[in-house]
């Protein structure tokens, strides 16, 4: 069965990583996770995957209210990395704020907003459309 080698999850709230990551790994569609609390270490890391030419993750799982860098700063950062291969990201996020979703559309991401708590099923539908 193919894979998806790598995925990213850029949350600080403890309780819903490990649930999207439970979730993740009970899918068996994925090879690695990787987890970053804020959008800063989340660019930070990204950054070096591509500096070094390492794989880059397939799918980023974004939260929008964290430290140091918000989901926003993080997404405005990370469009001015050059990338060879596109990286969907999806915009996971207790806020249902109208404001955040219209905002959403700047980055063209309103199908691809989802709001917490995600089950486990919504995963494993979007893992399996990445694939």
């Amino acid at each position: 069965m193919k894979k998806i080698d790598l995925v990213c999850i850029v949350d600080d709230d403890p309780t819903h990583v490990f649930i999207t990551k439970k979730y993740i790994e009970l899918s068996g569609h994925v090879e690695k996770i990787i987890v970053c609390n804020n959008g800063k270490d989340a660019f930070d890391t990204l950054q070096k995957l591509v500096t070094d030419k390492e794989k880059l993750p397939k799918i980023i799982f974004l939260d929008l209210n964290m430290p140091v860098w918000d989901g926003w700063q993080f997404l405005d950062e990370f469009t001015k990395i050059p990338i060879e291969k596109p990286i969907t990201i999806y915009i996971l996020t207790s806020s249902n704020n109208e404001a955040d979703i219209e905002k959403a559309k700047k980055y063209s991401l309103t199908s691809n907003y989802l709001i917490k708590p995600i089950s486990q099923s919504q995963i494993k539908d979007i893992l399996a459309e990445n694939i």
